[in-house]
């Protein structure tokens, strides 16, 4: 039955909150297992550097993976491959928390990585299948809120599991979460259409594996020496570029490619996915050096630090929803552009506060920033996902992931790396105060003009989605 004036139906109800854990377990994967890093090392007898995998690897695998499960998806069946991701994400977890080596904790977390690109691509996906046109910035509203509570939720209940159960808690959590989330797929999402025995056999192969080793080496030489370059970064960036030129060249001769070129012919799929790229890396940069900027010049302590750091995600749980609902209402558009000229009035603020004022004078701009960031991706999502054939919507979804995910392995290295630059020639953990303040001011006016290309770009995109 349809709720009566809402222009929901029962059944899109349950498929939301069916899609809603899978969308939560994949930012909580995230989250959580960072604040387990100095426990694992000490069980595990390793170095900082060597368990930083465990956190490197999930990204690397989701990031690397997520276009080529979207488009399988789209010959195979949304509903096939997300069961198949729910299952491997749990399994994977279930590895992850009796792991008995560190290398084999890494190995795990590649594995869960690969389950939550499915859930994150296919969960989108999904709305724009399922929910009616009118009603899809909502969805991706909630949608987005689930994602920004597994992000604020990983730290503080990782830290609580790790003291009472052990660092395997935080890995074992995932497992009746998993059962749930699947339980709930199967039961309410719709089945897919019948395909042929051939649909697999014309999925690009070749373009799948230069495309992944590309994502992997780029991400790689952008997350190598921690925001500090040198040849190997710079040989990995040369080896990235040439495998970007193969793939192209690849993909405008197969019969059946991995991603139909003729898509980035559309600008508004072009600015969006350039856009989200752009604020991803500036949100980044927020959870990069506010830490730093809090603590060392304005002389937080580590719990008040914590707390601070928990405004962004609080600020997005509560507004996700309601934005959508903004979305639908006064267009994607609109919401877009309105979103990115409040990350500039924010960025603004944060690069010209001055540091006299406090905590509040970084806070109030912050909450400001990440106001604007919830307006413009869910917007952003809604429209380019509206606007989409059914055979589409997985790759588009599927790249719309990847813009985000090397947006974020972009700003933190390329943000930490010109944040570390600017507060001069003493290593950020001991500079003085006024050295952070002018390294923030000089990172968050860069940021500032990333934020201005992609609102430039999103106001001259305005003609409609191809179909």
């Amino acid at each position: 039955m349809k709720a009566q004036g809402s222009g929901w139906t029962h059944s899109v109800n349950w498929v939301l909150v069916s899609l809603t854990l899978p969308m939560l377990l994949s930012s909580l994967g995230t989250s959580i297992a960072n604040v387990g890093l100095p426990t694992l090392a000490e069980a595990f007898h390793a170095t900082f550097q060597q368990v930083q995998w465990v956190v490197i690897a999930y990204l690397l695998s989701m990031t690397t993976l997520v276009v080529s499960i979207g488009r399988l998806a789209d010959l195979m069946g949304k509903r096939r491959l997300l069961l198949m991701g729910l299952v491997l994400f749990t399994a994977a977890s279930a590895l992850c928390g009796v792991a008995p080596s560190l290398w084999l904790l890494i190995v795990g977390r590649a594995v869960q990585g690969l389950g939550a690109a499915a859930m994150m691509a296919l969960s989108m996906a999904f709305v724009g299948e399922t929910v009616p046109k009118e009603r899809i910035g909502r969805a991706m509203g909630l949608l987005g809120t689930m994602s920004a509570v597994g992000t604020a939720l990983g730290p503080s209940l990782g830290g609580v599991m790790i003291a009472a159960l052990g660092w395997q808690a935080i890995f074992l959590i995932h497992l009746p979460l998993g059962i749930l989330a699947y339980g709930l797929a199967y039961r309410c999402l719709p089945m897919d259409l019948q395909r042929q025995e051939s649909t697999v056999a014309r999925f690009d192969y070749l373009g799948t594996l230069l495309l992944a080793v590309t994502v992997g080496v780029y991400a790689l030489a952008m997350t190598l020496g921690r925001g500090h370059f040198d040849m190997l970064n710079v040989i990995l960036l040369a080896l990235a570029l040439g495998g970007g030129i193969l793939f192209f060249q690849v993909e405008t001769r197969t019969t059946n490619p991995l991603i139909q070129m003729g898509l980035f012919h559309n600008r508004v799929l072009n600015a969006s996915l350039i856009s989200t790229a752009l604020v991803a890396a500036v949100m980044m940069a927020t959870l990069v050096v506010g830490p730093f900027y809090m603590a060392r010049a304005l002389g937080m302590e580590t719990a008040q630090v914590g707390l601070a750091m928990a405004v962004g995600p609080v600020v997005a749980i509560v507004s996700g929803i309601p934005v959508g609902r903004l979305t639908d209402r006064f267009g994607a558009q609109r919401i877009s552009v309105t979103g990115l000229a409040f990350m500039l009035l924010g960025l603004t603020g944060i690069a010209a506060m001055p540091i006299q004022y406090g905590v509040a004078g970084y806070l109030v701009p912050l909450v400001i920033t990440t106001m604007g960031y919830v307006l413009f991706q869910t917007a952003n999502n809604t429209a380019v996902m509206a606007k989409l054939l059914p055979d589409q919507r997985g790759v588009i979804s599927g790249l719309l992931s990847l813009s985000r995910n090397l947006g974020l392995i972009t700003g933190a290295s390329l943000m930490g790396a010109i944040f570390a630059f600017a507060s001069g020639p003493i290593d950020v953990t001991s500079a003085p105060a006024a050295a952070i303040a002018t390294g923030m001011r000089v990172t968050f006016c860069i940021a500032v003009m990333w934020v201005a290309v992609a609102l430039a770009l999103t106001v001259t995109a305005r003609t409609p989605m191809q179909r």
